[in-house]
This record gives C-alpha cells, structure tokens and sequence, in this order.
C-alpha cells in the first residue's frame, strides 16, 4: 500500500515509525485530554502499540500528508468479523486527528471519506465509530458525512 492522493492536494499513507512524534502530537493535542483522563505514556510504549498494531493485519494505521510530505492527519481502521449483522465484515474508525492548521479545508471530510471507501473495498458492511458526548462539532462532522448515532457506547475503563 503506497501513497493515495485525498482531494485538496493531501495523500494517504500507511503510518511509519518515524510519523509516531506527530501522530502522538496530534492526538495529545485533544481538547478532551490526551488519553481520555488514563495516565501518560512512554515514546517507548507508543512504539510498542505501534508495532503491535501494524503487526496485525486486521488493523491500519494511517497518515494524510501535505503536499510536502508532512503529517496532518491520522485515523486508525481495525477490521472484525461478527455474528450479528449476518456475519457481517465491520471496520472500527477510531483516532481520527487532523492538525488545527488544516481544519475548515477538507482534510478530513476527505480523510474520512477514503477510510469508508477503504473499508467497502476489504467487503465491510459496517463502518463505525464512536466519539465522546462532549463532541458536539465532530457528531456534526460525522452526521454531514453520513454516520448516524444509531448506537449507546458504554466504557468500562480497567485498572
């Protein structure tokens, strides 16, 4: 899998260790807190989840970049089989960050846009998602996009 061009001049690609400062960056950068109220990490835990993400061939991790090759935008896709659904092939979108700088100019939409066209070419019949109450401009991001909050999500966070 190589470089995919987005619309708006930005490509996708799938994330390389030397993306992870930047990846890490984007997501600390949340307004919600970095990891959800759950303690920081180490570089060397971040590398050790990326390795383990991209050793698994059910899970993506991916970049969109600028024209100049830099990282502004991330989102993870991991691919599950289900009973439900008639055994239906499901995609789970999660850690979606676009840089501030490239906010209002369709980085996303369009990021957002290449995961569900990414997710029906491996036969997924469901892409979903889930994303904090407290995100209202995102659930509106989402809706314009066509998710629906179809679904309660439920967290238990374990010791």
């Amino acid at each position: 899998m190589d470089l995919q061009q987005l619309s708006g001049g930005a490509s996708v690609r799938p994330a390389r260790a030397e993306d992870l400062p930047r990846i890490v960056g984007l997501l600390e950068s949340d307004a919600l807190g970095p990891a959800g109220g759950l303690p920081a990490t180490t570089a060397e835990g971040y590398l050790r989840a990326f390795e383990a993400i991209t050793a698994e061939p059910s899970n993506e991790l991916w970049v969109a970049t600028d024209e100049g090759g830099e990282v502004i935008g991330t989102l993870q896709l991991t691919f599950f089989t289900t009973l439900s659904w008639s055994a239906a092939l499901r995609a789970q979108l999660a850690g979606v960050r676009i840089a501030a700088s490239q906010r209002g100019r369709g980085t996303g939409s369009a990021l957002v846009a290449w995961a569900v066209e990414r997710a029906k070419s491996k036969g997924c019949r469901v892409i979903q998602l889930s994303s904090d109450k407290r995100r209202a401009d995102a659930h509106r991001f989402y809706a314009r996009l066509g998710f629906v909050p179809s679904h309660e999500g439920l967290r238990l966070v374990l010791p």
